[in-house]
């Protein structure tokens, strides 16, 4: 696998070697020697997988302290804009973002550290994503800020006033109210 840093410390973009001939391709999805030696030593205690829709936002979440998860996050069917925003108080890169495409071609995988809002759009008329955490879901911890938050400078590539988003997600403060626990 190929390692990318983006513009943010700790977030990365991953890029497996596919091998690919007349009957489709292969890829080897995780490695933990690999990912340990490239990235860094996490140990994912949990899978998650979603279905949504063209025009769907999910997010932006985090988990409060203790409970702090770092995501690697992928796309297996259709197109997602992904995006990770920095919550890390002090951080140089506060309030900063990174988005990356993650698509059924691409095969792109995207690590999300501890101390950044999680979120994605659907750009493809159905996706089908999975992630892996490293921390257990505790629905006490949970959080967000709001994925709609001009502030945050995001391009979500749909028209974000016909989105679709949870109950939940609407009701999440933007950056300049928020308090990050990080």
């Amino acid at each position: 696998m190929d390692v990318i840093k983006t513009k943010i410390e700790g977030a990365y973009i991953i890029e497996p070697r596919v091998f690919k001939d007349a009957r489709g391709y292969f890829f080897e999805s995780f490695s933990q020697r690999e990912f340990d030696e490239k990235v860094g030593p996490v140990r994912f205690v949990q899978d998650n997988e979603s279905m949504s829709s063209y025009g769907v936002m999910r997010g932006l979440h985090f988990q409060r302290p203790p409970f702090t998860q770092s995501k690697l996050v992928r796309c297996v069917k259709g197109a997602v804009l992904d995006v990770a925003v920095d919550i890390r108080k002090g951080s140089p890169t506060y309030g900063q973002h990174v988005a990356v495409e993650l698509t059924e071609e691409n095969h792109r995988q995207f690590f999300i550290p501890k101390g950044f809002a999680h979120g994605f759009a659907v750009l493809s008329e159905t996706a089908v994503f999975q992630y892996k955490c490293d921390e257990f879901y505790h629905p006490e911890a949970d959080g967000g800020i709001s994925i709609l938050d001009e502030s945050l400078g995001i391009d979500w590539r749909i028209p974000t006033d016909k989105a679709i988003l949870s109950e939940k997600d609407t009701k999440h403060q933007v950056l300049r109210d928020f308090d990050s626990p990080f």
